[in-house]
């Protein structure tokens, strides 16, 4: 059995490379790529020659058996995509189902993201975020999906080609409304990088005026949740009506919390300064 190296390549700057990911495009047998003129650019930049193979979104089970039989037949691979990495996105997941099924031994090479970077970058809450990918290029399609979303409460992350981006934005406004706190990180890690922070209508009008080119992601901010204006000495009262009942305090506490969504902390050092 022969090895598949699944690796991250730069999302833009060429200088972005891990010394493991050239090592390994240096001693595999061959190089799977999507588009081989983008392929070539990083390893000219480090002077590397390996035999391309072009793979796809419109690559078929053909060529996926063929690349699974050199793998059985020994030959060490690496998959890369045209920039960040592979099945994020990319068609590369196709191949790595495939691989996983005939027992090929698989080895992630880590590295940029896009995603990532531009969720790290952006300020918005990063503990847990949705990734929808690029979303349905006809309306009502998009539409349907962002209406999915006005509800999540997690950051949302989208990927948009320029030429669509108004389209995007105009929608997210109308479904989730002008105030909507929305980050474009453009072209990361490139010479015209660019992140722009703000609300939907303000990014919209800004877009209008500058017609966005290169790679962009689309980040939403979660919708907020608006807790519920309670008066503690109301809730207090209520805490002590259920342990005159025999409920320990503490899950007193807990109780009214959860009902009120308000910390249970609050209602604790309001009960305490109360009893002083």
């Amino acid at each position: 059995m022969g090895k598949l190296y699944v690796c991250a390549t730069p999302i833009g700057n060429l200088e972005d490379v891990s010394i493991r990911l050239l090592k390994v495009l240096r001693k595999v047998d061959v190089i799977v790529c999507e588009d081989t003129r983008q392929t070539v650019k990083l390893l000219n930049r480090y002077r590397i020659k390996k035999h391309l193979l072009t793979y796809h979104k419109f690559s078929g089970k053909v060529e996926e058996d063929k690349l699974i039989e050199q793998l059985k037949a020994g030959k060490v691979i690496a998959l890369v995509s045209d920039a960040g990495i592979p099945a994020i996105s990319d068609p590369g997941q196709n191949l790595i189902r495939k691989a996983i099924e005939a027992s090929i031994d698989i080895e992630i090479i880590p590295g940029p993201s896009a995603l990532i970077s531009a969720l790290v970058i952006s300020g918005l809450d990063s503990s847990a975020f949705v990734f929808e990918g690029f979303l349905p290029n006809r309306k009502g399609k998009r539409q349907e999906t962002l209406k999915k979303l006005q509800e999540e409460m997690r950051t949302v992350i989208i990927y948009e080609a320029p030429h669509r981006l108004l389209a995007l934005l105009e929608d997210i406004e109308e479904i989730m409304g002008k105030d909507r706190q929305l980050v474009l990180a453009r072209e990361l890690t490139k010479k015209h990088e660019e992140v722009k922070r703000g609300r939907v209508s303000d990014l919209r009008e800004h877009f209008e005026k500058h017609l966005p080119r290169g790679e962009i992601t689309v980040l939403i901010k979660g919708k907020e949740t608006i807790k519920n204006q309670v008066d503690l000495q109301t809730v207090t009262r209520e805490v002590e009506a259920l342990v005159e009942k025999g409920m320990k305090k503490n899950e007193a506490f807990k109780m009214k919390a959860k009902e009120y969504n308000i910390k249970k902390s609050d209602i604790y050092n309001y009960y305490v300064n109360k009893c002083q």
